[in-house]
Formats: structure tokens, C-alpha cells, sequence
């Protein structure tokens, strides 16, 4: 009883730690959160939009509070302190002004009190608004600005999120192709083996000498040399999976069929190219520009208006000594030196320049579709011609091997045509890379889109 409890706990223990293979589909919904270059990109677009609503906040202006505190026996901070707060007296003046009249004093003689009076405490509070009124345009150029380059930022998410994508799908069906050249060496190795064997047997009734078992045993450690190869690349794809995974990945579902080719027009390419709306994006952005840089030639008008209260005590009835202001502004530059008008040149060429590379880009990758599409064809074609090759030299080599048992070829013939079998497998899996990679390339010209 106590085996059999031992038994079904780690049973229990296997199904609680042994993770369910992974398919393509969940893979790619879980590379959208735990990659970390896309949290990265996600971080960047957050910032661009914070930077997008403060740009937005400009035109609401800025209220400020700020408190004075302060202490000081400077004769001329005292006088100014009595008077914000609305306390000067005659007295602060150090003589009584009537005296003055009746020639009691002398009115050049220095005033003590005045000069140097006693420390004094100050305590002041302002509510301050300034908000722009007119700024020909550009808090409003500055804010579509920000939007655009908040759009920019998630365009360079969404490239990232596509990219990671088209990796997981190549991590895939390369693991995919590897898998398939693992069960066509496994079977020749079987083949070999069972050559070897034959070999054997035939020495051993005089039928066959050492060399061919040495020519066999030769070719079955070469075969089982490409396969370590293989499985160690596989291990290699699975470190690489769980790396773009952000966890511990060993177990997939491989894909069981072959990447079909997508048809889209050139136009479908063109609109979803994520390349091409970032390339439109910035052509926004230096409109804009443009627009920014002429409001340099117009007037900026603003407004403000400023309450607060001052005393010696702090808080100290603060409606009695409360104050006010309102006012505004404008500045107009008329002349400084030709800075304004070659600012607006140099934007409005930029803008040109972008408009003029959006098009080179617009011919560029309808080119580079045509010439993958073309790329693609003829390595259809390869693959259909090295699957009969392949066909072809399997079959010539169970030929040859019955030959060899007949004593009708020698094992060096047997060999080679074995080697003519592998060299097939090895090219067939590397034709069929090179077309999954350019239907991916493909997809990133039609998918890396919004």
C-alpha cells in the first residue's frame, strides 16, 4: 500500500510540473505580453502619450501658489514689506511730518528710524494665472505634434509585436523542417545499421571482406554525426523559443503543415506596411512643422491675474490685506536678423525631402514584393525537383542494397548512393528554409501593419 502511495504521488507530481505542449497560436498570444523588447516598446509609446497630454495641457496656461517667507532688517525690504501688507505708518518714516512745518527739525538730517529699523518677519501668498490667448497657432502645432509622434511610437510597438511574431512562426517551422531531416537520417541510420549487419553476416560466410564493414561502419558515424548536429540545433531553437517566450520552453507543437503563400495586391502591401505608415507619420510631423515655424512671424498675446495677501503675521487677517492684479501682454518679434524666414525654409524643404522619399519607399517595397513573389516561385519549383530526387535516390539505394546482397554491387557503390540520399535530405531541408523565409519576409511587406 505505502509503494502504491508513493507511486500515484509522483505520478501526481509529474502532471502538476509537466507543462502541456505549446502550439504556434498560444505562443504568439503569449509573446504580446512576456516579451520583453515588446514591454520595452509598450514603456515607450506610455511616454510619448504622457508627452502628448502635457503638450495638450499648454493652452489651459499655469496656476501657480507661492508663499514668501521671509525675515530682514534691510531698510528698503522693511518700508516695501510695510507696504505690500498695507501697515506703513508716518512713523515708519522715523519723524512726525507736522515738526517739519514749524522748523522744529532739520529736513536734510538723517532719519534713524528710516535707515535702520528694526528686524522685521514677512509673510506673503499668491494665486497666480497666466494663460496664452493667442499664440498664432503653436501650442496647437505643438500639440499635434505630440499626437503624431505618440502615433509614431505606436507604430514602432506594433513593428516590434510583428517582428517578434514573424520570429516565434520561424522558430516553428524551422524546428518543423529539423524534425523532418531527423526522421529521414533516423531512417537511413536504421538502414545502415541494418546494412552493417548484412555486412556481418556475409564476412562471417566468406561472402564479404573487413573493408566493406569498415566503409559501413564509416557512413553509420557520419549519419549519426548530422544527426547530434540536428538535435543540437533543435536544442539551440528551443533556448532561442524561450528566450523570445520569456520562460522556460522544451515541449511544442510542431506546425503540420507547410507555410502557404499569402496573395495580396501591392496596393494591401502598401497600406499596411508598417514601414510606410511610419514613413507617412513623419510626413505629418514636418507639415506641421511648417505650420509651427510661421507662427514665428506672429504676435503672442497672454493674460494674468494675480491675487494675494501680506503681512508681518502670518495669516494675520488676510482679507485686510489682500490685493489684486490683472493684466496682459503681447509680444511681436519685427526683425531678427532673417532667423525666422530661414527656419521656415529649411521646414518647408524637409518637408519636401520626406515627401519625396515616402514615394522612393512607396517604389522600393512594391519592388522588393515583386522580386520575393519571384524568389518564391522558383524555390517551388527547387522543392518540387529535389522531392523526386529524393524519391529517385532512396529508391536507387534499397536497389543497390539488394544488389549488394546478391553480390551484384559492392558496398562501395551502396555507400555512395546512401551519401546521394543524404546530401537530398540535407538540401531539401535547406531549399525549404530559404522559401519559409521568404514568405516571411513577404508577410512583414503585407502584415507589419496597424
Amino acid at each position: 500500500m505505502k509503494k502504491i502511495t508513493i507511486l500515484l504521488l509522483f505520478i501526481l507530481t509529474l502532471n502538476a510540473s509537466g507543462a502541456n505542449p505549446l502550439g504556434l497560436d498560444a505562443a504568439i498570444e503569449k509573446i504580446k505580453t512576456s516579451n520583453l523588447e515588446i514591454k520595452a516598446a509598450v514603456y515607450d509609446e506610455k511616454v510619448a502619450e504622457q508627452e502628448s497630454s502635457a503638450a495638450s495641457g499648454m493652452m489651459w496656461g499655469k496656476l501657480d501658489l507661492v508663499q514668501d517667507i521671509a525675515r530682514s532688517n534691510d531698510a528698503g525690504n522693511v518700508f516695501g514689506f510695510k507696504l505690500t501688507s498695507r501697515e506703513a505708518t508716518f512713523n515708519d518714516f522715523g519723524f512726525d511730518f507736522t515738526a517739519i512745518g514749524s522748523g522744529l527739525i532739520d529736513a536734510d538730517a538723517p532719519i534713524d528710524g528710516l535707515n535702520n529699523p528694526d528686524e522685521s518677519n514677512f509673510f506673503q501668498t499668491r494665486v497666480r494665472y497666466e494663460v496664452p490667448l493667442y499664440v498664432g497657432g503653436m501650442i496647437t502645432s505643438y500639440s499635434k505634434i505630440s499626437k503624431t509622434y505618440e502615433k509614431l511610437k505606436t507604430l514602432d510597438k506594433q513593428a516590434v509585436i510583428n517582428e517578434k511574431i514573424f520570429e516565434i512562426k520561424k522558430s516553428y517551422y524551422d524546428m518543423a523542417l529539423l524534425d523532418y531531416s531527423v526522421s529521414n537520417l533516423e531512417i537511413i541510420l536504421d538502414n545502415i545499421q541494418n546494412l552493417e549487419i548484412m555486412a556481418n553476416t556475409m564476412i562471417e560466410e566468406g561472402y564479404a571482406k573487413n573493408i566493406d564493414l569498415l566503409e559501413v561502419q564509416s557512413k553509420k558515424s557520419k549519419i549519426a554525426r548530422l544527426l547530434n548536429q540536428l538535435n543540437a540545433n533543435k536544442e539551440v531553437l528551443y533556448q532561442y523559443i524561450s528566450f523570445l517566450l520569456n520562460e522556460e520552453t522544451n515541449d511544442i507543437i510542431l506546425p503540420t503543415s507547410e507555410l502557404q503563400m499569402p496573395e495580396y495586391t501591392n496596393q494591401d502591401i502598401l497600406n499596411s506596411n508598417v514601414e510606410m505608415s511610419k514613413a507617412r507619420t513623419a510626413l505629418e510631423i514636418r507639415k506641421e512643422m511648417v505650420r509651427l515655424n510661421k507662427a514665428s512671424y506672429l504676435p503672442v498675446i497672454g493674460a494674468f491675474a494675480e491675487v494675494g495677501t501680506a503681512s508681518t503675521v502670518f495669516f494675520e487677517d488676510a482679507s485686510e490685506h489682500a490685493s489684486y492684479t490683472v493684466g496682459g501682454r503681447m509680444t511681436w518679434n519685427i526683425f531678427n536678423g532673417g532667423v525666422d524666414n530661414s527656419k521656415l525654409q529649411a521646414a518647408r524643404i524637409e518637408h519636401l525631402k520626406i515627401q519625396t522619399q515616402v514615394e522612393i519607399a512607396k517604389k522600393g517595397i512594391a519592388l522588393q514584393a515583386q522580386k520575393i513573389k519571384t524568389e518564391i516561385k522558383s524555390l517551388d519549383y527547387d522543392i518540387e525537383s529535389l522531392e523526386l530526387e529524393f524519391k529517385l535516390a532512396s529508391s536507387i539505394y534499397s536497389s543497390y542494397e539488394e544488389r549488394y546482397k546478391e553480390q551484384l554491387a559492392s558496398m562501395s557503390d551502396v555507400i555512395i548512393k546512401q551519401s546521394e540520399q543524404i546530401e537530398k535530405v540535407l538540401e531539401l531541408q535547406e531549399v525549404k528554409n530559404k522559401r519559409n523565409q521568404k514568405i516571411f519576409d513577404y508577410e512583414k511587406l503585407a502584415n507589419q501593419g496597424e
